[in-house]
């Protein structure tokens, strides 16, 4: 059975209502120590009322003490309710929070990507504010159900005083929140604008940091912040626009209030004048004026705060709700095995064909980078088997049969530009903590220079995208962790590329030392690389034109000499 913690939410209403579900104990346990903090506010001008109306008839020390008394109790009842009350709904909400970002991640990291046209930016965007504006909304209704208490709490007491005090407030109350409901959709119109703009600027952020050497050595950079200046000042006009409404709307809820809170004021000095009422009601009624601003103000707030959490529920719902760009197969692949790839058609690639026999080590020179890089996508599964022709085998399987987590726990494809995070060399090299051939890693991708160079070794720091790590390094340290994966097929895309020849040629005789026995395929052009593998395959115009040993191929192949001789 779906719990609702898994169930898909249709659509951003579905979010909230999930939402308010979740946290039905929470909500209660707030809404009552909230109830009891605004009724004890509202009680204090109340009893003040009740208090000089009761010592101008009885000018008693007795009565001066327990009135004092009353007053303390309000008081304490007022400070915890609100204390404790806040502390339940703030934690329901951190965590309410804190569920729907695992959820959004969760979408984002998934091995099949999601049919949404998001980037990595917006993503995050969606998983960090809009997963707490969404939240906000297990504050939002105790808070509004706790001012209406409030408000009818000060329109009964001002009613028992003068039905018509008590009507002013009641009628004053709907047609203010008739007013600001108007006014709160253009709030949330413009809010959902105003994230969705942010959300661009965070995504071309991300571009640029992705990118930003690569663009400094071709001279691009200025190009691309101009690009990144345009999108953040759209954002930031938008923004703009977005705290002109709010302002607009906070200064005619403030305007309305307050001429609530003199309506009331003036029409309850009126009636005392005529003596209508007595002098200890008109105290309470200016004090429940007075009072009135602030339930009254949270309770105008309200349709905003219900917009705003609306609008990011909707923009959660777009990633919530996307589909799968490819369904998976149920399937496991065998251990060991070959590699197959059979008539694929895909980008620069024309009906590709070969095989990886199980335990062998196959380079690929590939004459076009694109071809290079179409492959190697198609083996990352970062190509859905229906966006290509052709099949790619693992073990006998097809991967359209296969799960992509299984897919990618027996073959390990690690791309050119692999991903160094902020940590340690350890946690670069060993993420899991499980991989028993870190040694044997670090010597074979030949790290062992960082890691002597360091007095902590591998607990060398490393910044994020290895920043305080050369190229050389980055690549070095990204092979090791391959290696170190040991899985049963392994694929390296360009493993070699920012390291000196010298190194290169020990990186290659150790890779087939380490990976003998393992289905191992590399695609490069790295002569040391090329010599080391059993069999070298040639990848020109998307095809295999040619095949045999590197020495063979140099031997008798005029173009493969060209292409790859240094």
């Amino acid at each position: 059975m779906t719990t609702p913690d898994t169930q898909r939410p249709r659509s951003g209403s579905d979010i909230l209502r999930t939402a308010l579900r979740r946290n039905v104990g929470a909500m209660a346990w707030g809404t009552v120590l909230m109830g009891l903090y605004q009724a004890g506010e509202t009680a204090f001008p109340i009893a003040l009322g009740l208090i000089v109306e009761h010592t101008m008839r009885d000018r008693s020390p007795g009565a001066l003490v327990l009135s004092i008394a009353a007053l303390a109790v309000i008081i304490t009842t007022v400070s915890l309710s609100w204390r404790f009350g806040m502390r339940i709904l703030q934690k329901a909400n951190t965590t309410e929070a804190h569920r729907w970002r695992v959820r959004v991640a969760d979408c984002g990291l998934q091995p099949v990507a999601r049919d949404v046209d998001l980037k990595s930016g917006e993503v995050l965007t969606i998983a960090t504010e809009d997963a707490d504006q969404t939240a906000d909304i297990i504050e939002v209704v105790p808070l509004l159900i706790s001012s209406l208490v409030a408000v009818l709490v000060a329109a009964a007491a001002l009613g028992l005083a003068d039905l018509r005090l008590g009507l002013l407030v009641i009628v004053g109350t709907v047609a203010i929140l008739s007013i600001l409901s108007v006014m709160s959709r253009r709030i949330g119109s413009s809010t959902r604008e105003q994230q969705a703009r942010v959300a661009r600027a965070g995504a071309k952020v991300a571009d640029l940091i992705t990118g930003l050497r690569p663009l400094h050595g071709f001279g691009g950079n200025h190009a691309a912040f101009g690009s990144y200046r345009k999108v953040s000042t759209e954002a930031k006009r938008q923004a703009v626009t977005v705290a002109g409404v709010n302002g607009a709307y906070a200064g005619t809820a403030m305007a309305l209030n307050s001429a609530l809170a003199v309506a009331v004021t003036l029409t309850a000095g009126w009636l005392a004048f005529d003596g209508r009422i007595t002098i200890g009601e008109l105290v309470m009624a200016v004090g429940l004026a007075q009072f009135i601003m602030e339930p009254l103000k949270l309770f105008s707030d309200m349709p905003k705060y219900v917009m705003m959490a609306r609008a990011s529920a909707e923009r959660m719902a777009l990633v919530l709700n996307a589909p799968p760009v490819s369904v998976p197969g149920p399937r496991r692949p065998a251990a060991g095995g070959d590699l197959e790839i059979d008539g694929i058609r895909h980008g620069a690639l024309r009906g590709l064909k070969f095989r990886v026999p199980a335990g062998g080590f196959t380079a690929i020179a590939a004459y076009q980078p694109r071809a290079a890089a179409d492959l190697a996508a198609v083996l990352a599964v970062r190509v859905p088997p229906h966006a290509y022709e052709g099949a790619v085998r693992v073990s006998g399987q097809e991967v359209a049969e296969l799960s992509v987590e299984a897919v990618r726990e027996h073959m390990l494809v690690n791309p050119y530009d692999a991903e160094i995070f902020a940590g340690t060399l350890r946690t670069n090299i060993d993420p899991s903590g499980r991989s028993r051939t870190v040694p044997e890693a670090v010597e074979a991708s030949m790290l062992t220079d960082v890691v002597a160079l360091h007095r902590e070794g591998l607990d060398y720091a490393v910044r994020d995208r290895g920043a305080n790590l050369s190229g050389g390094q980055r690549q070095r340290l990204s092979l090791a962790r391959a290696l170190a994966a040991d899985s049963d097929v392994l694929v390296l895309h360009d493993p070699t590329t920012a390291v000196d020849a010298v190194t290169e040629q020990l990186i290659a005789r150790n890779i087939a030392r380490l990976r003998r026995g393992r289905t191992t395929l590399v695609i490069t052009s790295s002569p040391a690389l090329l010599d080391a593998a059993d069999r070298v395959l040639v990848l020109d115009d998307g095809v295999i034109t040619a095949e045999d040993t590197h020495r063979n191929l140099l031997a008798t192949d005029r173009n493969y000499c060209l292409a790859v001789a240094r």
